[in-house]
């Protein structure tokens, strides 16, 4: 048998070089194809991490909510959040809720991670526990400084530390350093709330995402005073000084899955028979172990982190206990917590007064999607519960404000179509000016007319200079009553009950089309009927720090919630008032009081929150209303803005020089907002992460920049393409093998013939 040798090529130069040209194509073709896949995986790379992309533009202080941040020098890794749990327990009048975050760090480096989470408005947060590894720390309160130089030092050292800051009092930051490649974290928070009541209804709430919020553009940045010694320089002022703390980067949800899968249980323990219990925006299932008690978990199992959660629950019987006396011994003191209901204002003699209402909507760019549609039937079904002995007037904001009338006019046929029809025309869009609307819906310009005023406040609260609009009530409600109505998936609730609570009026919230006009008709029962006025408590016996200090009025199917520390437990407690015109008292023998739980970190944070009220009133001094909280939160053991917890592990974990790195997570964009109305028009790249919120467009020092978006990854291309260079290839090569073979059997040929 013959055998092939590749030395007969060279016999043939035709062949030889049909055979090297087949092979450079094919050769050239493949490597232009894997330049291609290269890219194509460059491409995905670029798309999956643009939810990351911002991470790499933070700095050390750039905590946002809904984020793990992983860093160190400026590097930027991304960590993988593997799912929040919360779990409630309500006991009567109050709950515990326990939040926990679970990380994983997937990187080989040694890193600092800090997590920003909402919490409940009225939440006392007092326990911080943070497991890495097979290491467990638990957190105590410090002096916020002190606590901050505690975790940096322990950070510097290698020794696993733990921190929680409040940001505002419903935004707290979490930080943890030095854990270990490969490890876990589990972040745990638990705080102690009231449960709301409204008439025959209790609830609760869960924030589970911080909408994107419009920051007004610092007027003057910095002090600067000239080198002359003349004394005269420029005063500083900025409405949000921890804007770059509260702006949390938003997913698109039309390029991105939701994020955060969040499981919610709740050991719902009333105290009391209970009838219908219902979630107002989840699917949830229920569980009845007596006629007391459901246990409440979400049905689908997991939920995305993008809209509030809501339960509320009603008695078996047909009114809710009208009186509820609550009693926790701690330490030397007794402190109670008394619910009372009074009687409904409808049995007074005296007719209500008309009103002069002003309804206030916000239709700017957070405002988009469902919200708008919300606020606009809210707005339609109040115009048309007026009176005709009622005047009214409607202002619209964005970042421009529209006032209806030159100043509030009957509410006739007439105006009220008008007015609707002004309405129904609007739609969000632009930046988000709260303040000024604010101002003008105070601005009393009929005066003291004998009509009862009212200001209707739509929005869903998603600004940072909250202390501007709190400033502006102070100073400008008069006779005024501010009535705030949160409007959306995730409205900005310290906003709206601080808001409404220095306008002396309430807060309603309105989570879905389907609950406008329930939500609305409560409202309306408010604002219709003479709220119990004149209220005051007196203790026979015990010596009593009571708060609030100023019992504010209370409307119609409102609680009176008061919260005192005694000296003893004995005797009782009158509250006294008017409903409408006539004079009403109740009395309360503090022996029929029962157990409570979390009562004294309840009333230290009430008192928390009158001190902040009286600085905003200017009825204390920044320095005394500073002093006074923070001795509250010392001596309760609860997170204020002046208190922080921390934990140091002391034994050192991280070696000498091992690095650190910063990762960002993205938050889901609130149910029902449109990502074109917050952000703009979305990019033509496959996934874009955008921070700035739509209002920034006409204040564009408000925000820092967003990120670039990333440039589409252009394939290589060249004079011929890829596929015809391999085919070209493959062809030539099989010529070459006929060739080859044509060569091979020429010999046999010849000896044949």
């Amino acid at each position: 048998m013959d055998t092939y040798d590749t030395a007969d090529t060279d016999d043939h130069p035709v062949l030889k070089g049909l055979i090297k040209l087949g092979l450079f194509l094919l050769a050239q073709s493949i490597a232009v194809m894997l330049m291609a896949f290269v890219a194509l995986l460059v491409s995905f790379g670029t798309s999956w991490s643009a939810t990351t992309e911002q991470a790499s533009l933070l700095q050390p202080g750039d905590a946002k909510s809904g984020s793990l941040l992983l860093k160190n020098d400026g590097a930027t890794t991304e960590a993988i959040r593997l799912g929040i749990d919360v779990d409630v327990t309500v006991s009567g009048p109050t709950l515990r809720a326990r939040v926990t975050q679970i990380f994983r760090n997937p990187t080989q480096d040694w890193v600092e991670a800090t997590y920003v989470y909402p919490l409940a408005t009225g939440g006392a947060v007092d326990t911080l526990k943070m497991v890495v590894g097979d290491r467990i720390i638990v957190g105590d309160i410090k002096e916020r400084q002190q606590a901050r130089v505690i975790y940096e030092e322990a950070r510097r050292a290698g020794q696993k530390a733990a921190l929680t800051e409040q940001e505002r009092p419903n935004i707290f930051t979490n930080s943890v350093a030095n854990i270990g490649p490969g490890e876990t974290v589990l972040v745990q928070i638990e705080y102690q709330e009231p449960v709301h009541q409204s008439g025959n209804e209790y609830s609760l709430r869960l924030p589970l995402v911080v909408g994107s919020r419009y920051n007004p553009a610092p007027i003057v940045q910095s002090v600067d005073f000239r080198k002359d010694g003349s004394g005269w320089g420029a005063a500083t002022s900025d409405p949000v000084p921890d804007r770059d703390r509260i702006s949390p980067p938003v997913l698109d949800p039309a390029n991105s899955a939701p994020v955060n899968p969040t499981t919610i249980t709740v050991h719902l323990k009333a105290g009391f028979a209970l009838g219908e219990v219902k979630s107002s925006h989840h699917k949830v299932k229920i569980e009845s172990p007596d006629n007391m008690a459901r246990v409440v978990t979400l049905a689908d199992g997991v939920v995305p982190a993008d809209r509030d959660f809501e339960l509320t629950w009603k008695p078996a019987a047909e009114k809710a206990p009208s009186i509820g006396l609550f009693r926790e011994h701690v330490g030397d003191s007794d402190y109670l917590l008394a619910f009372v209901t009074p009687p409904s204002a409808e049995q007074a003699t005296q007719k209500p007064l008309p009103r002069e209402v002003v309804f206030v909507i916000d239709n700017s760019g957070s405002m988009g999607g469902t919200s708008i549609v919300q606020a606009k039937a809210s707005l339609t079904y109040a115009l048309s519960r007026l009176q005709p002995a009622d005047r009214f007037n409607v202002i619209r904001f964005d970042d421009t404000m529209d006032v209806l009338f030159p100043a509030s006019v009957p509410a006739d046929a007439a105006h009220v179509g008008e007015a609707t029809s002004f309405v129904s025309a609007l739609q969000a869009r632009g930046g988000t000016e709260m303040v000024p609307a604010m101002r003008a819906a105070l601005a009393d310009k009929l005066g003291d007319t004998g009509m009862v005023r009212q200001v209707v406040f739509l929005t869903d609260g998603a600004i940072g200079n909250e202390q501007q609009l709190f400033e502006t009530i102070t100073a400008m409600r008069g006779r005024s009553r501010v009535f705030m109505v949160g409007i959306g998936s995730a409205p900005n609730t310290y906003l709206m009950t601080r808001a409404a609570e220095l306008g002396r009026g309430a807060f309603t919230h309105i989570g879905s089309v389907e609950q406008v006009e329930e939500r609305m008709r409560g409202l309306f029962a408010k604002l219709e009927n003479p709220a119990v006025t004149g209220l005051s408590a007196k203790f026979s016996e015990a010596k009593a720090d009571v708060t609030p200090a100023i019992i504010p009025d209370v409307y119609r199917d409102e609680p009176l919630v008061l919260a005192a520390k005694l000296d003893k437990l004995a005797g009782s407690l009158e509250i006294k008032g008017r409903v409408g015109d006539r004079p009403w008292s109740v009395t309360l023998p503090l022996q029929n009081a029962a157990e409570g739980t979390g009562l004294s970190k309840l009333w230290a944070r009430r008192k928390i929150g009158d001190a902040e009220v009286a600085r905003a009133m200017r009825e204390l001094t920044p320095e005394d209303a500073d002093k006074a909280i923070l001795a509250l939160a010392l001596d309760h053991q609860i997170v204020t803005r002046l208190t922080s917890l921390v934990a140091v592990d002391k034994t050192p974990s991280r070696p000498d020089g091992a690095a650190l790195k910063l990762s960002e997570l993205p938050i889901n964009l609130p149910a029902g907002w449109d990502f074109e109305k917050v952000f703009g028009e979305r990019p033509q790249v496959p996934t874009q992460l955008r921070e700035r919120h739509a209002d920034a467009a006409t204040s564009p020092a408000a925000r820092r920049p967003a990120p670039a978006a990333p440039d589409a990854i252009r394939l290589p291309k060249t004079a011929t393409s890829a596929e015809l260079k391999m085919i070209a290839g493959f062809v030539l090569l099989v010529l070459a093998l006929i060739l080859f073979v044509f060569n091979r059997r020429r010999p046999l040929l010849t000896d044949a013939a």
